[in-house]
């Protein structure tokens, strides 16, 4: 049996060919969508448990190296890891919340996998966390179809980091392979997720077109230029109708970022003064929020910044708002503060302003957002999204018949007002936002396997 996996920085799927139609799969409950989060006791616990309750054996001698650690630490603190460990997707979120500072938890691994200068033992870190989620969302699609699930084709951005990068590609791909054989799969192939939410689109063609597809998803944007329609169908080597790729680490988690910047962190003292009448160091609001870098997320949290952080408060002229920052650092909020953010986004994509309740961090504190809010916020990512989309023209030499965007943040009206802003006079088609990619790598899947 074979199925189309998207391995997502915000939400992960898996669909399969059935009747000749995509069937997506049910992964947490009757949800076919799983948020791409995992909550245990402690770091150590991941791996204890891959191998203690799934009989997931380590990949290399730096994994077990890692694996004898981990079950050393967990016996030392006498953490018992057992089947109720750890949980994944809304069901670890909500662990997360429910007590912050007790547990570990990891959101979005696939931001980090790409990451240049990661020590051998970090890599093998997030290949468990990788292998985790494949083993948790594999073992509830095989629930679901009642067969061995043994072949695979997974999505995967043109470019993992910020600029094209050979070494950075080659790693990440490198941990998701070796995942992906971790938890059993036989046949593994790689997609695109642009080309992949093209060939899914392509089914409702009924004349070649050329097509520019812009997937804006949770953690990278790509665009690429294809042509595709009926003739080109029955062609398996699409290499000829692929005219251009552009693909950059910026996402749905960046548009979250930079609204919970520039809209939440001025109530945690990010736009204060000291009382010499200096700034307060602008990193301190930056890398709290900033889930998506490990070394800043290392910096804030780290044991030693309590220090300076209790430092700005006594410098400050507005103390009250720094204090709501040491307790962001205190009850370890930032995952908790970034939801919101996404929330917030995700709400004004219907609605002209959205109220935010933040009284977990100050008793009574709320703020109103607006989508020109909004708009301001995400300017930068959305000036950085412009500039792949005329990348991607510039190298095909050509401009698209037909615009196709997919990916949960294409749904925002701000970003699509700019896309038909600069290609104006084209169509903008959208399909279904989340499932179109993963749709996609099913039917590559059925190429490569039915």
């Amino acid at each position: 049996m074979f199925i189309g996996f998207d391995y997502g920085t915000a939400n992960c799927s898996v669909a399969t060919i059935q009747n000749n139609q995509t069937k997506l799969l049910k992964l947490e409950g009757d949800n076919t969508f799983i948020p791409s989060a995992l909550c245990a006791p402690t770091r150590e616990a991941v791996s204890e448990y891959l191998f203690r309750i799934w009989g997931v054996q380590p990949s290399t001698d730096i994994n077990e190296r890692l694996l004898h650690t981990a079950i050393s630490y967990n016996r030392e603190e006498d953490i018992d890891v057992d089947a109720e460990s750890m949980t994944f997707g809304q069901a670890a979120l909500n662990m997360y919340i429910e007590d912050p500072e007790e547990v570990y938890y990891v959101k979005s691994p696939k931001s980090f996998l790409g990451v240049s200068g990661l020590r051998d033992v970090q890599v093998s870190l997030f290949e468990d966390l990788v292998t985790a989620m494949m083993k948790n969302i594999k073992n509830n699609a095989e629930q679901e179809l009642q067969q061995d699930i043994t072949s695979t084709v997974i999505g995967r951005p043109i470019n993992f980091q910020g600029a094209a990068s050979d070494e950075a590609n080659a790693q990440a791909i490198s941990i998701l392979s070796r995942a992906a054989m971790r938890v059993g799969f036989k046949n593994i192939e790689f997609q695109f997720e642009p080309v992949a939410a093209g060939l899914d689109f392509e089914q409702t063609l009924t004349e070649d077109k050329t097509v520019l597809i812009v997937d804006i998803g949770g953690g990278t944007t790509d665009c690429s230029m294809i042509q595709m329609g009926p003739s080109w169908r029955e062609h398996h080597d699409r290499t000829k109708g692929i005219l251009s790729h552009s693909g950059s680490r910026i996402g749905g988690n960046d548009l979250d970022i930079y609204l919970a910047h520039r809209q939440f962190m001025p109530l945690l003292g990010s736009q204060s003064r000291t009382h010499k009448g200096l700034e307060l160091p602008m990193t301190q609001f930056w890398n709290p929020i900033a889930i998506n870098n490990i070394v800043a997320q290392l910096d804030f949290f780290g044991f030693g910044n309590r220090k300076h952080l209790m430092q700005m408060l006594n410098d400050t002229q507005e103390p009250e708002k720094v204090a709501r920052l040491i307790k962001l650092y205190d009850e370890k909020l930032s995952y908790k503060l970034l939801r919101d953010a996404e929330q917030t986004k995700i709400a004004l994509s219907e609605y002209a302003e959205q109220a935010v309740d933040l009284s977990y961090l100050d008793e009574g504190l709320t703020l109103n957002i607006s989508q020109q809010c909004l708009a301001e916020a995400i300017a930068k990512p959305q000036e950085n999204i412009n500039k792949l989309i005329k990348e991607a023209i510039v190298q095909a030499g050509t401009t698209p018949d037909i615009i196709y965007v997919t990916g949960g943040s294409a749904r925002s009206p701000i970003l699509r007002s700019a896309l038909q802003q600069q290609l104006p006079n084209i169509e903008i088609v959208g399909g279904n936002y989340f499932g179109s990619v993963t749709a996609g790598l099913a039917h590559w899947a059925n190429y490569c396997f039915g």
